[in-house]
């Protein structure tokens, strides 16, 4: 629990502290999205499949602060510093740095509590070192299209 809090309340600070170019809006589309895709992905992952959980197995409120505050953040400061004017391998490398800070993240969510919440049953870090590229593009073509529709609107 002491990790939760801790990466909560630094996310939150480090994300809209320093947040230069992401609108009001483009937050709330940011950290709805990320709350409705990574509920849905979790549904079958986690609660389904038995692939990981937080805290314990069973589903308990908890298990929200993770959802509503430690994803939506990360998503803000990555989109906030992308190098969208910068060459195909700036940009491949940035996410390939992000993946390697997020999987740091994930092994030290693994801890034991108080400072771990995070369990595996048969996901594997490798899964996750394969998938979050795929996450962080996803994210991106979603902020590009809600800039499209911000700019179609004005």
């Amino acid at each position: 629990m002491i990790g939760l809090l801790a990466s909560i309340f630094l996310f939150l600070i480090i994300a809209f502290r320093t947040n230069r170019n992401i609108t009001g809006n483009q937050i709330v589309h940011i950290w709805l999205f990320t709350i409705a895709f990574q509920c849905t992905f979790d549904v079958f992952v986690e609660i389904k499949y038995d692939g990981y959980w937080y805290f314990d197995k069973e589903i308990e409120w908890i298990d929200l602060l993770p959802h509503l505050f430690i994803i939506p953040p990360v998503n803000m400061m990555f989109l906030n510093w992308y190098p969208f004017k910068r060459s195909m391998y700036l940009k491949g490398l940035y996410i390939f740095l992000w993946v390697i800070g997020i999987l740091i993240y994930e092994s030290l969510t693994l801890l034991p509590q108080p400072f771990g919440y995070f369990n595996y049953g048969w996901w594997k870090l490798s899964y996750a070192a394969v998938l979050d590229p795929f996450l962080f593009i996803f994210l991106l073509l979603f902020y590009k299209f809600i800039c499209k529709l911000e700019k179609a609107s004005s």
